[in-house]
């Protein structure tokens, strides 16, 4: 086992680079953006599905309004992906641009979105009460033609990167307005990026007859056929819990390159069970949240109550009861790097093989037994087994699926918890004895009492007490933005740090975001805290605190899941960065 993690921290380096690749980053965050259209329009389905289940028939029109809102937002997801994904992907190029130089991000947004609409989108006529209409054949304006909005996204970007870096422009008199003249500045990257998405439309539809969004899906198929299948599953659900051990977050690998698949899948699964047929696409989005990461990655949703009910130690239950909850909710970092599991050799097996062993068991079940793929999009946050229940309509073998997940994650987990607790036991006996001190913020403390001071400067903690009565003679409140992968324990902590502020009296304003969605933001905060699971993405940031004077304070997942458990030490933490030179 020890041979295995070596192994694995021998190539970090090469898979934190992976993480931040650029055109990965603006997949995930493109999604991300448009999220609330995926859940909002999700909603709708339930609401025109789900009574049938229970025998309540709703009124034709009700259901009919359903679909229609359901069309005008999901139905729409190509395009908006498009737009979003050329925006989070202009905003990186143009952190690489030389100076003086900047890409519009609204004007590449629309580029997309048109280039998109020309590369998956045809038009028909058609005779309807004897009068001859032309329409838009909707079919690729959706998830299916995801993959054209990557294509469109990505080209459109580098095309007007090409065309600023080179001037390729319109200039005017500097007596034009900044708007006016941006308008005219753009024009020939626009009508560049447009005529190219139209000329590999052309030639597409010269050659096979068809838009370029479906010969990609074409070209594609058989790589998503391949993952949408029991082995496929596995592998996917091996790689993201592997590399999250490590300390990479796992799902901004292996999520993106396999994110159109997810969501189309969904939508294949709701047109099959419309149609009267089996739903049987295994590679959906919610698949992958309540049953191969059910109560987040690595499938923890029970583990919390083996720590609490079974397990001695007074560290194992401390953590069980802080984790419990956010477990339930998906959000098990607490959990991950309290324990800690991430890079601790007792875990490395169980957190890797219980989402494995998931996946196939609820392949099982879909292809075997007959239960319903999941064909809704909803809230990753969501409790599991609501979520399995949910999307089954209430199947028994849905409902069997959720009791044997939850047995087989405790087997698999239970021994190497206790073999655990045995260490930690042992360890605890140690420090009662003396020989090791309790470590934590006391520790941090007194270390800085005891450290040798260099001439001229201030001891910590005298440097830590300016900052408060700096702070506590400023008209402005300290400003700190707390960012994490998908902004669950963010929130923890911005909740721990305005918590103690109110109790220390000092002006302090916090807020949760998620890495990804956060350019926009940062102009307004004083400070930013990086979260232990988003620390490989600290040299990019840095680039962008340092421009806009902001302090950049990066966390550890032990240090970090303490601070959010104690408002008091949080505020001491922060205060305590703020006082230490770059």
């Amino acid at each position: 086992m020890n041979a295995i993690i070596k192994w694995l921290e021998r190539y970090q380096p090469f898979f934190e680079k992976v993480s931040r690749n650029i055109y990965l980053q603006s997949i995930k965050d493109g999604f991300v953006s448009c999220m609330p259209l995926i859940l909002f329009s999700s909603l709708f389905l339930l609401i025109a599905s789900l009574p049938a289940t229970f025998g309540i028939v709703l009124p034709q029109e009700v259901v009919d309004w359903c679909n229609k809102v359901y069309n005008y937002t999901m139905g729409l997801l190509g395009v908006m992906v498009a737009g979003t994904t050329a925006k989070v992907f202009t905003g990186f190029i143009n952190h690489r641009m030389p100076e003086g130089k900047r890409i519009n991000e609204t004007s590449t947004m629309v580029a997309a979105m048109c280039g998109f609409l020309l590369l998956a989108v045809s038009t028909f006529s058609a005779e309807v009460d004897g009068a001859a209409m032309t329409g838009f054949d909707t079919g690729y304006m959706g998830s299916k033609g995801l993959l054209s909005s990557f294509v469109s996204a990505f080209l459109t970007v580098h095309i007007y990167r090409f065309c600023v870096v080179r001037d390729i422009t319109i200039r005017l008199p500097k007596e034009v307005p900044g708007a006016i003249a941006q308008s005219f500045r753009d024009i020939f990257p626009f009508s560049f990026a447009i005529i190219a998405c139209g000329l590999i439309d052309l030639v597409c539809r010269n050659l096979i007859g068809a838009p370029f969004g479906m010969l990609f899906q074409t070209l594609l198929s058989p790589l998503f056929n391949a993952a949408d299948s029991p082995a496929g599953v596995a592998l996917w659900f091996f790689l993201s819990p592997l590399f999250w051990f490590m300390g990479i977050h796992g799902p901004s690998i292996v999520k993106p390159p396999i994110q159109a698949a997810l969501i189309e899948n969904s939508n294949l699964n709701l047109e099959l069970f419309t149609a009267g047929q089996h739903p049987y696409h295994l590679l959906c989005e919610n698949f992958g949240n309540f049953i191969g990461q059910m109560g987040g990655t690595g499938a923890t949703f029970l583990i919390p109550l083996i720590f609490i009910l079974f397990m001695k130690s007074r560290q194992a239950k401390a953590v069980g009861k802080a984790s419990i909850i956010p477990c339930l909710f998906a959000v098990n970092e607490p959990l991950l790097f309290g324990a800690p599991i991430i890079l601790n050799p007792y875990f490395l097996v169980p957190f890797i093989l219980a989402p494995v062993a998931n996946v196939l068991i609820g392949s099982f079940f879909i292809l075997v037994l007959g239960m319903d793929g999941f064909m809704y999009t909803l809230p990753w946050s969501t409790p599991a087994p609501l979520g399995i229940l949910l999307n089954t309509h209430f199947q028994w073998q849905g409902i069997l699926l959720v009791a044997v997940l939850c047995i087989v994650d405790v087997l698999i987990y239970f021994p190497f918890c206790m073999a655990y607790d045995k260490q930690l036991l042992e360890e605890e006996g140690r420090i009662a004895e003396g020989e090791e001190v309790e470590g934590g913020m006391a520790a941090i403390r007194a270390a800085a009492e005891a450290a040798p001071v260099a001439s001229g400067k201030k001891k910590p903690e005298d440097a830590m007490v300016a900052e408060r009565e700096k702070l506590a003679s400023s008209d402005k409140p300290l400003r700190v933005l707390v960012l994490c992968a998908g902004s669950g324990t963010s929130a923890l902590l911005a909740n721990a740090l305005r918590e103690g502020a109110e109790e220390e009296g000092i002006p302090l304003k916090s807020s949760s975001g998620a890495y990804g969605s956060h350019y926009d933001l940062l102009p307004s905060f004083d400070v930013v805290v990086l979260a232990p699971q988003v620390r490989n993405y600290y040299n990019d940031l840095k680039q962008d605190t340092d421009r806009l004077g902001i302090k950049l304070i990066s966390t550890r997942g032990k240090e970090y899941i303490a601070l959010t458990n104690d408002p008091k030490g949080a505020i001491e933490f922060v205060l305590s960065k703020m006082s230490e030179d770059e």
